[in-house]
């Protein structure tokens, strides 16, 4: 099994990225999508946020209201490390018992937006960066996501600099080209995780 990190900034077309792993044959466990069901109405992670945050976290549904809790944690760094200790330990939790269920000579994909941030790297065999230059996340975030400007910089500002991601990137996917060519770079990168994962189960 080869176990790959990968990540990059808000906007930088991660999540294209992963899909386009998936599609070669990766086996993606997306750790976004793992937060979302630890906190899940029924929940005891849902329960500890509205213990740490109270009620006015939640929406009508009783589900949380994830644009309104990241508008509190993303202005405040204390507030986000209140929310990261709830969540972070539980994604970790399953994120392990999806990878143990994974084939032995699986190439395992964690896409794990705060890699750099919270000093993950060396759990991985080895960490792909998709990386954009800010100029294009914020054009993807504003046009793409409808976010404001300013709401935009503020969750760029809240994770690593571009420089620091590039420091434990042992591979580099520039997503600042047409998406022809990110399709080829992302063919050429799985062709060398195929070949490492099969060297790792010899």
């Amino acid at each position: 099994m080869l176990k790959v990190g990968l990540t990059g900034g808000i906007g930088a077309g991660k999540s294209e990225v992963s899909r386009l792993l998936v599609e070669q044959g990766a086996v993606l466990i997306d750790a976004d999508r793992i937060a979302r069901e630890v906190v899940a109405p029924g929940t005891t992670g849902l329960a500890a946020v509205v213990d740490a945050f109270g009620e006015g976290v939640l929406a009508e549904d009783g589900s949380l209201d994830r644009p309104g809790l990241g508008s509190i944690v993303f202005a405040d760094a204390e507030k986000l490390a209140v929310l990261n200790s709830i969540v972070h330990p539980l994604v970790g939790a399953r994120s392990q018992e999806l990878e143990e269920a994974a084939a032995e000579d699986s190439v395992v994909v964690h896409d794990v937006p705060l890699l750099t941030e919270n000093g993950l790297a060396p759990l991985y065999d080895l960490v792909i960066v998709v990386d954009a230059s800010p100029e294009t996340q914020l054009d993807r975030l504003v046009r793409l996501r409808g976010m404001t400007e300013e709401d935009a910089r503020a969750r760029m500002a809240a994770q690593a600099t571009r420089d620091k991601r590039l420091e434990i990137a042992d591979v580099v996917i520039d997503n600042d080209v047409p998406l022809e060519a990110l399709q080829r770079r992302v063919r050429d990168v799985w062709a060398d995780l195929v070949r490492r994962a099969r060297g790792a189960s010899e």
